[in-house]
């Protein structure tokens, strides 16, 4: 007896084994019973959590549960730095990189000549080191040929002490609500 073998039969019967598979792998449907799940949304998220049914976004990204979060309006060395540059058009602004850019801009003295500030953001704290400014500074010729080179000017110093002043005086601002919300802070 010769058996012939068909290749288009052998790929759907290992097709159908695979979906067999992972259809069997689901398991059989289970619907929720009205009286043992709570209609609230967010119970029902700290259950399946607490039963560790669930994911969060943190549990994905490695965080962990004591972390805690600071947003860009509550980080006064970011908001500093956004008033202190705010006559400037930005063209980057990712407070999760830490980084603030400014678009080319010159003041029209010189046409030819126009800067771009960065001030990357080390540390949340209000600290010397926790921002770094770097000044670029692009020249052209009438053909529109341009150079770009990183220059170390007083500016960078300027821009550094100024954002420092302001991230400190936001900070007391925001020490002052705390105290007159919560008196047990004093």
């Amino acid at each position: 007896m010769f058996l012939i073998y068909n290749p288009k039969k052998i790929v759907i019967f290992f097709a159908g084994i695979v979906l067999f598979g992972l259809l069997n792998s689901c398991g059989i449907w289970d619907p929720a019973d009205a009286r043992k799940v709570s209609p609230n949304a967010d119970e029902r998220v700290k259950k399946n959590l607490e039963e560790g049914r669930g994911v969060t976004l943190g549990g994905l990204m490695g965080g962990n549960k004591n972390t805690t979060y600071q947003f860009a309006t509550s980080n006064p060395m970011w908001r500093a730095t956004l008033e202190i540059l705010d006559f400037l058009p930005l063209s980057i602004v990712d407070y999760s990189g830490g980084i603030i850019s400014t678009d080319w801009y010159n003041e029209g003295a010189a046409t030819n000549e126009s800067i771009k500030i960065s001030v990357r953001f080390l540390t949340n704290q209000i600290r010397a080191d926790g921002i770094k400014v770097i000044i670029h500074k692009k020249k052209c010729n009438p053909q529109q040929e341009c150079t770009v080179k990183k220059i170390t000017s007083a500016l960078e110093n300027e821009l550094q002490v100024a954002i420092l002043k302001k991230a400190v005086v936001f900070e007391k601002q925001t020490k002052k609500k705390n105290r007159t919300k919560r008196p047990d802070l004093k």
